[in-house]
């Protein structure tokens, strides 16, 4: 093959990398914004839900540690349902976070809250996400 050819699929390729990394940016940057309005509506959910679990006799604290929010169970640390912005990939996307233990076990995972973009979530996805997600720290 030709060194010009290779040449030119090559800078067209860095060309393509250069405006797909500038779209991200943006799209990273628009999401973080939308995110602060997001945690605006999630933190007071996320308190009026630990306020309830308290009095049916599920001890919960709410915690915003660096730009999220964490219900955590007062009777062990490992148990807790967090909300965060997750930039890493192709598109933002807000995840939620789950720790639980079970004896000795400790199970993890993370999902999207909802397949939203981060300016359209609302009370209603997040409170969604949260009673899909309780059973588990409630079952007796």
């Amino acid at each position: 093959m030709e060194s010009s050819i290779v040449r030119n699929r090559l800078n067209l390729a860095i060309d393509a990398a250069r405006r797909s990394s500038a779209e991200r940016r943006a799209r990273n940057d628009e999401a973080s914004r939308s995110y602060e309005r997001f945690l605006e509506f999630a933190v007071p959910l996320f308190k009026q839900v630990a306020q309830a679990l308290k009095a049916s006799g599920y001890p919960f604290t709410v915690f915003t540690p660096g730009g999220s929010v964490k219900l955590m169970s007062d009777k062990s640390a490992e148990d807790y349902i967090e909300l965060s912005l997750d930039s890493s990939g192709e598109y933002p996307v807000v995840v939620g976070r789950v720790s639980r233990t079970r004896g000795s076990r400790v199970m993890d995972s993370e999902l999207p809250i909802a397949q939203k973009q981060v300016a359209e979530l609302t009370e209603d996805d997040v409170l969604e996400f949260v009673l899909k997600i309780i059973t588990p720290f409630v079952e007796r």
